[in-house]
């Protein structure tokens, strides 16, 4: 089994990763509508963290199974941040957690994902 997956970005070409390497730190759902099994659209929020630090956010809108209206195409959005250490990483993180959920056009997954986030430890 392939540990393997391809992440579109915004404003590079895609990236291929190792699930193995980039493990999630975070990762938020939502959809419209009451239940998701009748949802027109579903969005999905992702933070992966490399060991070195890296941090890669990504997201997609989806056509849902309550259906969509014909031309319906998915958005996707991702940005690679740096490591930039940890308090700057932390801020850079969050400002692309809000950038691919402007994209995405759902500022509530940007709430929601920030807050999934790992707790920042203050000294």
């Amino acid at each position: 089994m392939s540990h393997e997956i391809t992440i579109k970005m915004s404003e590079t070409a895609p990236v291929r990763i190792d699930t193995r390497d980039w493990p999630l730190v975070a990762q938020v759902d939502a959809h419209d509508g009451a239940l998701k099994c009748q949802a027109a659209t579903e969005w999905t929020m992702c933070v992966r963290e490399h060991a070195d630090g890296r941090r890669l956010v990504y997201g997609w809108q989806e056509a849902g199974n309550g259906g969509q209206y014909a031309g319906f195409e998915p958005t996707l959005a991702g940005f690679l941040v740096d490591a930039l250490g940890a308090h700057c990483a932390e801020r850079e993180t969050v400002r692309a957690i809000r950038r691919v959920a402007g994209i995405l056009k759902r500022d509530s997954l940007a709430r929601d994902c920030i807050i999934a986030l790992p707790a920042t430890v203050l000294r």
